[in-house]
């Protein structure tokens, strides 16, 4: 016993709505990954862990980079770049020599005994020649004044010649300063004034030469661009692999330039893609979720789900070498604007490109190129004209030329970088121009296909519908012409409504022509049909309460009527609920009259509803009973009119038959002065027409103006006279009438 209960809650939670959903996304997900991870297959079947199994033979000539050879060309050029140098300060290298030259000179003047003098010249110099040192400070200390003036100025004249040529770092680390030095000394300097100079320009002396990394590195940067791609063509037949041999990266670029997918996949690499499908799916969810709630249904889902699928299919298939631009994604594109919403076709492709992308190693030109086309498409779709079929065609030759010119500034923008093929380019431009149209026409001969499998109606089958051709439009107009006529008022008040609420004006012109259709069942028992019939009206034999089951009958009997000739769901919605729970007022008050009130309940007059649930059903509601209202008003004025528009709508308001529908009081406000502005042209007056125009005028004595009569008039008149025709006394008859005549 336990066992069973343990089983019958384990099946009570796998049929539960949550779970069933959740195995049906993870079913789809599986699904999508396995599509897509399936190509890995066929680079399994010509190579295994990295050698050739076959020979590979170029079906069209290829031409691929070397891109290792290419690298290592690079890396030489680069390394072959001197180092770019720029020169420092100069100045403060002049001021040492000046500070230098000025302390020796204080030294000099000080009244201090010379081992003193002698220290501190030690202190300021560094002497690394020591053969020199004696001399040097000697010189410092004992030469006159003018001779050292002479040495100090051809010093600081050699430092300028030094810095003008530039110290570098390894000019200073070679110890290469006294070589420079001596070399760019000034003419005429005595043998005994280059030992003072040098040591001079020694003690100040610094590299004024730095190495400028960053115009360095762009140097090395430029050269490599510089270095041309090596480029290896494998012609038409020749092999690419041989077997056996071991498959470098060259060899790779060329199977995959030849139309190999090379994308080797390990389970990390599955679950990766897996993963990106997962997410792509519950952003495409929650997106419905959040914004499009009608779309949560599972045919629209079933419908999305097959569309990616099939897309995946061809991508996988698609044969060696094709172009990605030839896969369906504008029929994807078409088909979901059509049969869900524009944007939701543009959430739908993108996500798609981003799977294709990854899985498939298509290039970012192709994700680019599409993702544009998904939003030109989801703009043109929402404008194009659904009573007319070859606006489809349209569509699809506007996504082939956008296609065309998005290929062409991707690709001359590569050109600009990179060597692109012009055959390469035309084919694709060829490929996704032919593509938009044969989808557009593929999706318009598959949309009443695809409208019968998932009971989905589109504008298209809208428009079929509203042809008053349609067998049940005809039987309505046969069988029951009155509440034919009835429903083609109702669907001008629903249509002129829908527009000023933002409705879906066709559906709700649609959705009234077939709101009564219930009435085809028994029609002599409604009023409207009762007077075509001259028949008298059969509620006057019958009991309020059995008047009131016929005729609140007619909205299952219309639903009955509906199923049984194939209407969709969203028809019957409007047959169903155009009455929502209203009362049959009619019936209830007859039924208290003969009853009394304290023995009828008006709960057993309602109509078993539902409420309306949509805008266009709800002003279908509204409509029906304006427009009988208004009927039954003969010659209704203007204020009439507004008057009984605005009781209906307050009544339906208090009565909560418009608790479910999300139309706000504004757009009540806009429903009334819709309807009102067509019952008023309705309701125009008419002038009077006589059966015999010719005998009221004489019986009014109208007196003809004094003109002579020209002479093909006469004749016509003596023609009528003698005809079999009544006469007619055209005595008194002005011209203009008799013009008329």
């Amino acid at each position: 016993m336990k066992n069973f209960e343990y089983f019958e809650k384990m099946r009570d939670f796998l049929t539960s709505s949550r779970v069933v959903k959740i195995l049906y996304l993870l079913g789809f997900t599986i699904l999508i990954t396995t599509i897509i991870a399936s190509q890995n297959f066929f680079f399994q079947s010509i190579i295994d862990n990295g050698i050739s199994k076959k020979d590979i033979i170029a079906q069209k000539t290829i031409t691929v980079e070397d891109v290792k050879r290419t690298e290592q060309h690079r890396r030489e050029v680069a390394q072959k770049i001197e180092p770019i140098l720029v020169p420092a300060e100069d100045d403060f290298i002049k001021t040492n020599l000046e500070t230098l030259q000025k302390s020796i000179i204080q030294i000099r003047r000080k009244n201090k005994s010379e081992k003193e003098k002698i220290d501190e010249l030690n202190i300021l110099f560094d002497f690394s020649d020591n053969s020199k040192r004696n001399f040097v400070i000697d010189f410092f200390l004992h030469v006159d004044e003018p001779s050292l003036r002479e040495a100090f100025d051809k010093a600081s004249i050699s430092l300028v010649n030094i810095l003008q040529k530039g110290i570098t770092e390894d000019d200073y680390e070679r110890n290469n300063i006294k070589t420079l030095i001596q070399n760019n000394l000034v003419s005429n300097v005595s043998k005994r004034q280059v030992s003072v100079i040098t040591a001079l320009l020694e003690q100040v002396i610094v590299p004024n030469l730095v190495i400028d990394d960053s115009a360095t590195e762009i140097a090395k940067i430029n050269a490599q661009e510089s270095v041309k791609p090596y480029k290896v063509t494998f012609q038409k037949g020749e092999k690419i692999l041989f077997e056996g041999e071991p498959v470098t990266r060259l060899k790779r670029d060329a199977l995959r330039e030849a139309g190999y997918n090379l994308y080797e996949l390990n389970w990390q690499g599955i679950l990766s893609v897996y993963t990106l499908v997962l997410l792509v799916t519950l952003i495409f969810l929650a997106y419905l979720k959040f914004f499009e709630k009608t779309y949560l249904e599972p045919r629209f889902l079933s419908l999305s789900g097959i569309l990616v699928a099939l897309t995946c299919l061809t991508a996988v298939l698609l044969p060696t070498g094709s172009s990605p631009y030839g896969l369906p994604i504008p029929a994807v594109i078409i088909v979901t604007a059509i049969f869900l919403s524009p944007r939701i076709a543009f959430l739908l492709s993108t996500s798609l490109l981003i799977v294709l992308t990854v899985g498939m190693q298509y290039n970012a030109q192709f994700m680019i190129t599409f993702i544009i086309l998904s939003l030109i498409g989801m703009i043109t779709i929402s404008k194009i004209r659904y009573t007319r079929r070859f606006d489809l065609i349209k569509v699809g030759f506007y996504l082939g030329v956008a296609g065309v010119l998005i290929m062409l500034s991707l690709y001359f923008i590569d050109k600009c970088l990179i060597d692109v093929s012009n055959v390469f380019i035309v084919r694709n431009c060829a490929y996704i121009f032919i593509s938009g149209i044969l989808n557009s026409i593929l999706v318009l001969g598959a949309s009443p296909l695809l409208e019968n499998t998932f009971k989905i109606i589109t504008p298209y089958g809208l428009a079929e519908l509203g042809d008053h051709n349609q067998p049940l439009l005809k039987r309505l107009q046969m069988e029951a012409p009155g509440t034919y006529h009835h429903s083609l008022m109702v669907s001008t008040l629903c249509e002129a409504a829908a527009e000023a609420v933002g409705a879906n004006p066709i559906l709700a012109r649609v959705g009234a022509f077939y709101h009564d259709i219930g009435k085809l069942k028994r029609p002599l028992f409604f009023v409207e049909n009762q007077s075509y019939f001259s028949i008298e009206n059969p509620h006057n034999k019958l009991n309020p309460r059995l008047s009131k089951m016929v005729i609140t009958a007619h909205p299952k009997d219309g639903l009955e009527i509906a199923r049984k000739n194939g209407l969709p769901n969203i028809i019957c919605d409007f047959i169903l609920q155009h009455h929502g729970e209203g009362i049959a007022k009619y019936f209830y008050n007859q039924a208290v009259q003969e009853e009394g009130a304290e023995n009828v309940k008006e709960e057993h007059f309602r109509y078993t509803g539902p409420k309306p649930n949509s805008k266009e059903t709800a002003i279908l509601m509204i409509a029906d009973a304006v427009e009988s209202a208004v009927r039954a008003m003969k010659g209704a004025t203007a204020d009439e009119i507004e008057n009984i528009i605005d009781k209906i709508i307050v009544e339906r308001l208090n009565d909560g038959q418009l608790a479910d529908s999300p139309l706000t009081l504004n757009d009540l406000k806009l429903i009334a002065q819709a309807f009102s502005r067509i019952l008023r042209g309705m309701q125009h007056n008419r002038i009077k027409y006589q059966e015999d125009i010719a005998l009221e005028f004489g019986k009014n004595k109208i007196e003809m103006p004094n003109k002579i009569l020209d002479e093909d008039f006469e004749k016509k008149i003596k023609e009528l006279e003698e005809s079999k025709q009544p006469k007619q006394n055209t005595e008194n008859w002005s011209n203009n009438e008799k013009k008329d005549l």
